[in-house]
């Protein structure tokens, strides 16, 4: 639930006042990869909130970054000039930045000599200095100014897993970063297919460890910032346009299919048994992987996991058609999701559904909905609506209670973990009730802040706090499967119990089954506490088996199927 949790946790801050220890790195060499000018899009929350244009280029001396652009609420900085200048052995020289934020002029100027950086801030008038002692290779990074993050890029390039780094948060504190582990990815645009390397981070921020993605091309530019915590994303605009994916899991007989939906059309794949190339049309059993939360592509990308991929080819070795789609507004599907809610992503999979029935390789009477986290209420309202179109119903990590409850669950949840003052623990919580109540009845808005406020009111915010699963699923007339990790702390395994309990108490319940996996988080795989900062560190980030058999094995039997098909 990671739209959820961004709405709960402080946004774009990496790093306070205060310091890290870590054990200086060896020095790596970093190829020369060119000049080259890009421009990425700014999102928070999976909104995008602005811009910045940034040119990388080679002189005498060595290597200069510079940037401009404008992020909007809830940051409101304007970036005038950004330049950061580094030797040819990429050491900082010098950083300087003239800037609005927040309407209030904002200048800095850092010199960086003999292991020590003095900065120079001019803020709304006022002037201050500060001197700190830094690594002579330090990557300079201030907050807000992502074109920065081209260095570090370049850094990556030459860095393994275990690799320490060091950054200065420039001007309040130098901190590590670590690399866990570097990954692989392929990426699609309307142009070109190239290759990037995916890098999980950690940095050692004062207030606890902040993990992080960068991808990085293969002449060492940026390619994109992930901060999933902070529901931060950077991306490339060649990577963010609608024709642009990125090519994870694929097979011989994957077909991309187009699906018309109200008034745009829905990019999706469907994967297939590696026999289904061969011989006469054989008609199917098919499984819907239905989007889930926030920006949501196909492959259902959480954390460095692509759960949907991953289950699409598991499910497909298993005999079945697998289809899974871009959420509207998101990948290559049309639309806008601003202005979505819960029963709009719902006509959606009853667009999909209605595109699965008329193929001549389906087995329309053995079509099921797999829904994941907040898709599990999508699903839902889709089963309630597709009574005669759906044959089975599968529900992982999702909410059993209303999306208010979770809310308040997962707040408390979040406060007992920062082990704040009672005080300013009823003042959170307080908050977070007046938003909720606001969200609900449109009034009380001009006592929360304005940018929680343009956060949470939102169409999608205000179905997920008013939807509750317990009313639909009641009235379910399809079998259920309900999936859950028994180290879930998103959505605590409670919620598992709660599904399965309304399922098993409808009047003719025509089937209905829980399966809680031990040792497996909220992502669907093996961890060891369950707690979002361990995401990065997971060395296994594969769905567990038994999650797969578990699902594969319900559905051959609710279904009643043979996955060799029936020949038409």
């Amino acid at each position: 639930m990671a739209r959820l949790n961004s709405i709960l946790a402080a946004i774009l801050t990496l790093a306070a006042a205060g310091g890290a220890s870590a054990q200086k790195p060896v020095a790596q060499p970093v190829p020369a990869a060119g000049g080259r000018t890009a421009t990425f899009t700014v999102f928070v929350s999976g909104a995008a909130v602005g811009s910045e244009e940034v040119s990388v280029f080679e002189t005498a001396d060595g290597w200069t970054i510079r940037s401009s652009g404008r992020l909007g609420v809830p940051v409101n900085l304007t970036n005038s000039r950004f330049e950061v200048r580094y030797d040819r052995d990429w050491k900082p020289q010098i950083l300087e930045i003239d800037a609005a934020l927040r309407g209030l002029p904002f200048v800095m100027k850092t010199d960086f000599a003999g292991g020590k950086a003095s900065t120079v801030t001019t803020q709304g008038g006022q002037n201050s200095s500060k001197t700190d002692s830094v690594a002579s290779d330090t990557i300079v990074l201030p907050n807000l100014f992502f074109g920065a993050y081209e260095a570090l890029a370049r850094r990556l390039v030459t860095s393994a897993p275990g690799t320490q780094l060091r950054a200065y948060i420039t001007p309040q504190v130098e901190i590590a970063i670590t690399v866990v582990n570097v990954g692989s990815e392929r990426i699609k645009t309307a142009s070109s297919l190239f290759d990037a390397k995916r890098y999980n981070l950690t940095f050692a921020n004062p207030s606890g460890p902040v993990a992080a993605e960068v991808w990085v091309d293969d002449r060492g530019g940026l390619v994109r910032l992930l901060i999933p915590a902070q529901g931060v994303e950077v991306a490339r605009d060649d990577v963010v346009s609608v024709a642009a994916r990125v090519e994870r899991l694929s097979r011989a007989t994957d077909e991309r299919v187009t699906i018309q939906a109200s008034g745009f059309a829905i990019a999706a794949t469907m994967s297939k048994p590696g026999d289904a190339a061969a011989g006469p049309v054989v008609r199917r059993p098919v499984v819907v992987l239905v989007p889930g939360s926030g920006p949501a592509d196909r492959d259902e990308m959480v954390a460095g996991v692509p759960i949907y991929a991953q289950l699409a080819n598991a499910i497909a070795d298993a005999g079945f058609i697998v289809v899974r789609y871009d959420k509207r507004g998101i990948g290559q599907s049309g639309g806008r999701d601003e202005s979505a809610n819960i029963s709009d992503f719902s006509d959606d999979v009853r667009s999909v559904l209605r595109y699965v029935e008329k193929r001549k390789d389906v087995d329309p009477k053995k079509i099921a909905i797999f829904g994941y986290g907040e898709a599990g209420f999508v699903s839902l309202q889709a089963a309630s609506e597709e009574k005669s179109r759906l044959a089975a119903v599968v529900l992982a990590a999702t909410p059993g209670t209303t999306g208010m409850e979770l809310v308040l669950e997962q707040q408390r949840r979040l406060l007992d973990r920062m082990n704040l003052p009672e005080e300013e623990r009823s003042r959170r919580m307080d908050l977070q009730q007046r938003i909720l109540k606001a969200v609900v009845s449109g009034n009380g808005w001009e006592s929360v802040p304005p940018s929680y406020r343009k956060q949470a009111e939102t169409p999608w915010f205000r179905s997920f706090v008013t939807f509750d699963p317990a009313k639909l699923v009641k009235k379910l007339v399809q079998p259920l499967l309900v999936l859950h990790g028994s180290l879930d702390r998103s959505v605590p395994e409670r919620h598992g119990h709660v599904l399965a309990d309304l399922a098993a108490g409808r009047r003719n319940d025509p089937g209905s089954r829980l399966v809680v996996v031990d040792g497996i988080n909220h992502l669907l795989i093996p961890a060891l506490t369950g707690e979002p900062e361990e995401y990065s560190s997971l060395g296994n980030k594969t769905v567990s088996p038994t999650i797969v058999t578990s699902l594969v094995g319900w559905l051959k039997d609710t279904l009643h199927v043979d996955t060799a098909g029936e020949r038409r």
